[in-house]
């Protein structure tokens, strides 16, 4: 039985010292998400240019754990996130000088994104991971980069025909429209149309050109203002025409278990050893929408330190993460998760303990008092056998 006993406790002390290292190890390292899309230097041009697009896959996450509710003008607006694809603007910008060349190019990429009806709503990063979406979508796409770009976009809504596209204000009438010139008068801004389905990105629609369908629509359009887009994301999405190089950041947490009201430390390194590079360390609680728990900018030697605070018990999951540059893909880190104990567990146990051990103590000085009794027995057996003899 004592052997059993033993053989039991020493397989539940295995398998807890088990449990505590996988729990410390870091999940694996996440992977990136490598897009490309062909533009034109002109709608009629001919000189291509080939633009590739790293997004990470904490900032597809972020996204994924954010609300997807579209059900109103206010849920449409908060898709445009003009932030986290400023990257593609600027790196449009390179090419063109024109707006309307801009904006045109801007529905190239858009084009190569295939049709498909989803549901629910998704923000633009994850359609562009995901390679598919239906016409809001992509339009959050175009109005996303247009707006990073510089230029006044509006969402428009056809109520009526369950359809969405874009309004652009331009410096000048378009010039490459192959038809009629459609636009929409808001706020005594002219916009013009722009269709952002359609899967032939070199001869696709154009600005100002309006699909046969949506002619006699686009008088009772419902316009809807993109002022209040998010302003900041936890990061952006790489773009550059050349091939972008591979980085790689570290992470390590000093320890996995914390009590709460304590502090760990969080540290790493990016490799290329770049100086003074944003980091953003994100965090999840109890499977909650990701965060950004800090913004930590590189030493030169790449490396970046920071002291967390604790003061709320759960189960937490951090990673880093850096946007990366023109010649840098991004990186994210692998995920660590930490277990912060509440305090009255703590005192909880350290109760328990007190008690088992006092019960011991009672038990230990109940015995000792049991065998210092003497035994009157044996004296009386003692005299009875004098008295037989």
């Amino acid at each position: 039985m004592k052997r059993t006993r033993k053989i039991l406790t020493f397989t539940v002390l295995i398998l807890i010292v088990l449990v505590v290292f996988l729990v410390s190890l870091p999940q694996c390292l996440a992977e990136n998400y490598n897009l490309t899309y062909q533009l034109l230097d002109h709608p009629d041009g001919s000189t291509y240019y080939r633009l590739n697009i790293v997004i990470s896959q904490s900032l597809y996450s972020y996204y994924q754990s954010q609300s997807h509710k579209a059900s109103t003008e206010n849920d449409f607006v908060k898709f445009v996130t003009p932030y986290a694809l400023e990257p593609i603007a600027e790196s449009l910008w390179q090419i063109y000088t024109d707006d309307e060349d801009f904006a045109n190019g801007v529905l190239m990429i858009v084009h190569q994104i295939p049709y498909v009806e989803t549901l629910p709503a998704k923000y633009p990063v994850e359609t562009m991971v995901e390679n598919k979406g239906d016409c809001d979508l992509l339009s959050y796409i175009a109005a996303s980069i247009m707006k990073a770009g510089g230029l006044d976009v509006v969402l428009l809504y056809y109520e009526n025909k369950a359809h969405m596209n874009i309004g652009i204000s331009l410096s000048h009438v378009p010039y490459d429209a192959r038809d009629n010139v459609y636009s929409v008068s808001y706020n005594h801004v002219e916009y013009y149309v722009a269709e952002c389905t359609g899967g032939n990105w070199q001869k696709g629609w154009r600005v100002g050109e309006c699909p046969d369908d949506l002619k006699q629509a686009f008088t009772n359009v419902q316009v809807i203002s993109l002022e209040n887009t998010e302003q900041i994301s936890p990061g952006q999405v790489s773009a550059s025409y050349q091939t972008l190089i591979a980085s790689s950041i570290s992470l390590t947490v000093s320890s996995a278990f914390l009590i709460q009201g304590g502090s760990i430390k969080i540290s790493g390194k990016l490799l290329p050893q770049l100086k003074n590079e944003t980091v953003l360390i994100y965090v999840q609680k109890n499977n909650s929408p990701w965060e950004i728990l800090q913004a930590l900018t590189t030493n030169r030697e790449g490396k970046f330190v920071y002291i967390w605070d604790i003061e709320t018990a759960g189960i937490y999951h951090v990673r880093a993460s850096w946007s990366g540059n023109e010649e840098y893909a991004g990186a994210d880190s692998s995920i660590y998760m930490i277990t912060v104990i509440p305090t009255f567990m703590v005192l909880l146990l350290i109760f328990i303990v007190v008690v088992i051990c006092l019960g011991i103590v009672a038990i230990s000085i109940s015995k000792q008092t049991q065998l210092q009794i003497p035994d009157t027995s044996l004296p009386e057996i003692s005299s009875l056998k004098k008295n037989f003899y």
